[in-house]
């Protein structure tokens, strides 16, 4: 297949077009002249995690709250262990983020007076189903914005240590982009599809996390050498059982506790209620023959029923529509529920680029905001706002009085030969399915997945390791029929590359800090003393160089030393 060399030039490239990417090219637009490139490996209409919807925003300071509280909330839910800098910030502009959302069409359930309606300390009830348009209208609205659409980003262009832009390819015609940039920001989302899912076969792509998420963002950065952080702490949710809708909506919404198949409460038994252990309590009830384990919602009001019936229609329609089929609706009948399979997300968790409080990462020239940035958890959609406005202005900074740089010919012709040659003649001996099949078996049992209720130890990571390098090996030998497949293709290479850092995470960190989480067998207790501190990491030479850094409190001011 004979691709065309189309080398397109902007001021600030956006890769994804999602929660943080969307936000970033409206605050860059609104506070400049600069031309903004968002490349979408879908269209922005819908696209990301907010494609279905969402029923509420759960980071926003309530009455009563502050950044200050926020932050102690975060620190406590993760152990302590996160960027205290970056959580901080994106805490203070948690509020004037969702009221720029709400200027721009969002609708914010409010109360008689006027005042947002919340749930729980933290969160306010949106109607978001159509949040995601409603961000992409306003993207649309500005004539600085361009919008690629469905073009998939595959590397960075990186030249003297600097990030000048990124190659993609177009999924409609056989074009290979050189998108040059004086700034890149990165917001293409977490990495799902790792691990064996809940569901297999036809519905594996039912899951918790957007399932085209793959981690690309990411990979690009590992394989540019990029400086990674906590990719050890994954996030698994708790989940509505086989719809695998939020559990949050029942337990904030009408208060449902966790019980056992004999109606016990348990949580409290794990320990604190954090995130992890609200997961780790339900796995160990069933381990120990108590499950299935509930919500408890039998009981609660004709009207709680129906709140909830319309909740899940604004973002996870399949549990609505599964209360209405069986006619026995959480009124009637307690909500089973269960962990997903893990995934590496920054927005739940703290996994992600090492980036400076000013969301720029180790390699000059690209910022990261979002998902794919890490050191901050529980930012949620506010906080990917929040990030993504922080980066647009950082990104505003870098490139003032600088040019963009084409890359060298022979860059540009590497590059066409790495995708041309999955369009080889000859036969695989793998399809793209063997090899992602087999990537997520191998994550199953040897890193931690949900057949081995998420535990891990040494020895298994040393086999899953060792079999992510040959997946590595094998996949530069598939084969792809159309442009479609030749996504696939980059898509389970990038997962792959995911997983090497992973593994070399998991096993960097001996203690249990994160239960289910990060579950180490051969180091089962936290340890303060030893483990207070960032697992971080660089790909250098085909290895994963593992690096420690010092925890950075929230007065810090953090910049690269190295860079």
């Amino acid at each position: 297949m004979n691709f065309e060399a189309r080398v397109v030039e902007t001021d600030i490239l956006i890769v994804g077009g999602g929660t943080a990417g969307c936000f970033s090219a409206i605050t860059i637009a609104e506070n400049s002249e600069a031309k903004v490139l968002i490349a979408e490996k879908a269209n922005i209409k819908r696209s990301g995690c907010l494609a279905a919807g969402v029923n509420a925003l759960n980071a926003y300071i309530v009455p009563g709250q502050s950044p200050e509280t926020y932050l102690e909330y975060v620190r406590n839910d993760s152990e302590a262990v996160i960027r205290e800098d970056l959580v901080y910030t994106i805490a203070k502009r948690l509020n004037s983020v969702t009221h720029k959302l709400e200027a721009l069409g969002l609708v914010i359930q409010k109360d008689e007076a006027g005042n947002y309606v919340s749930r729980g300390t933290r969160n306010i009830k949106i109607n978001g189903e159509n949040i995601k348009t409603i961000l992409s209208d306003a993207v649309r609205q500005h004539p600085g914005i361009t919008v690629m659409n469905r073009v998939n980003i595959f590397d960075y262009i990186v030249q003297d240590q600097k990030v000048i832009g990124a190659y993609g390819f177009s999924l409609d015609e056989k074009v290979l982009y050189v998108i040059t940039a004086k700034a890149v920001i990165c917001s293409t989302g977490g990495a799902a599809g790792l691990y064996r899912p809940n569901n297999p076969g036809f519905s594996r792509h039912k899951m918790w996390y957007c399932p085209f998420n793959t981690g690309a963002g990411y990979a690009m950065g590992i394989r540019a050498g990029a400086e990674m952080t906590t990719f050890e702490m994954r996030f698994i949710a708790l989940r509505c059982k086989d719809t695998i809708a939020p559990t949050g909506t029942i337990a904030q919404g009408v208060g449902a506790k966790q019980v056992n198949s004999a109606g016990e409460e348990y949580e409290r038994k794990y320990g604190t209620l954090t995130t992890a252990n609200r997961l780790y309590s339900t796995i160990e009830e069933n381990k120990q023959g108590r499950g299935p384990c509930y919500l408890k919602t039998a009981g609660i009001t004709t009207n709680e029923e129906r709140e909830l019936y319309k909740a899940y229609l604004n973002m996870a329609p399949a549990q609505t529509l599964r209360w209405l089929e069986s006619e026995n609706g959480p009124a009637s009948k307690n909500v089973e529920i269960e962990g997903t399979e893990p995934y590496i997300v920054g927005g739940h968790t703290a996994s992600g680029y090492w980036v400076d409080t000013n969301r720029g990462t180790t390699l000059a020239g690209l910022y990261a905001a979002g998902d794919v940035a890490g050191g901050s958890p529980q930012k949620y959609v506010t906080g990917c706002f929040a990030e993504g406005e922080i980066a647009a202005f950082s990104a505003l900074h870098y490139v003032a009085g600088k040019s963009a740089i084409v890359p060298d010919h022979a860059d540009i012709s590497a590059k066409l030969a790495d995708i041309t040659h999955f369009f080889a003649d000859e036969a695989a001996l793998y399809s793209i399915e063997d090899i992602e099949e087999a990537m997520q078996k191998t994550m199953d049992v040897y890193a931690g997945g949900i057949s081995t209720g998420y535990s891990f130890n040494k020895q298994k990571l040393e086999l899953a390791e060792r079999r992510i390098k040959e997946l590595l090996a094998v996949v530069r030998h598939v084969k792809a029929k159309d442009l479609h497949e030749l996504m696939l293709i980059h898509e389970v290479i990038d997962r792959l590359y995911v997983c090497q850092v992973l593994i070399r995470h998991l096993e960097a960190r001996h203690e249990t800090r994160w239960h289910c989480f990060q579950e180490n067998t051969d180091y089962p207790e936290r340890d303060d003393e030893h483990w207070l501190k960032y697992i971080n990491s660089q790909f250098k030479a085909g290895e994963v160089k593992i690096l420690l850094r010092d925890l950075i409190k929230k007065d810090e001011v953090y910049e690269h030393q190295d860079r």
